[in-house]
């Protein structure tokens, strides 16, 4: 099976998060894969349409769109809510991964952008990000998903 192909979305203050993930996909000894969609150098410019347009390229490569959440994830209008959009345009399943540790949507912290679309929410940690990765399926309503303690039971948490 082909790995899902995936852009990440976070907010520059959870940039360490994102590299943790890189970290859990380097790592031999933790089961965690997915085809990186993201950009792969930061962008050198302060233009904003030609940073979007790159951005754009490479979530239209995309089948899933993943959302770091932290606590000023909502707050951040010019790229990351614009990225959830264009991922949410393009059909894109929406994975929100919690930052906080909560196992689904945290009205306070989460974007309205991917609230009551049928997105899921998962916490930070490789097992379940994965899983959610490889098998969530986007629900077409106006409903947040996450998983019963049985999946997090057979991931072993």
């Amino acid at each position: 099976m082909s790995l899902p192909r995936t852009f990440v979305g976070f907010s520059s203050t959870n940039l360490n998060y994102w590299r943790l993930m890189q970290a859990w996909k380097a790592n031999k000894k933790i089961d965690f894969n997915f085809a990186n969609c993201q950009l792969q150098a930061e962008i050198n410019s302060e233009n904003e349409s030609y940073i979007k347009r790159k951005c754009r390229e490479r979530i239209d490569m995309a089948g899933k769109y993943v959302l770091l959440i932290g606590q000023d994830t909502k707050s951040k209008h010019k790229y990351v809510r614009w990225e959830a959009e264009v991922a949410i345009d393009k059909g894109c399943t929406i994975v929100g991964v919690n930052l906080d540790g909560s196992r689904s949507m945290v009205r306070d912290t989460c974007p309205p952008i991917i609230r009551d679309i049928g997105a899921i929410f998962v916490p930070f940690s490789p097992a379940i990000v994965a899983y959610a990765i490889q098998n969530y399926k986007m629900h077409n309503d106006n409903d947040n998903y996450h998983y019963k303690d049985h999946v997090y039971t057979s991931l072993g948490y």
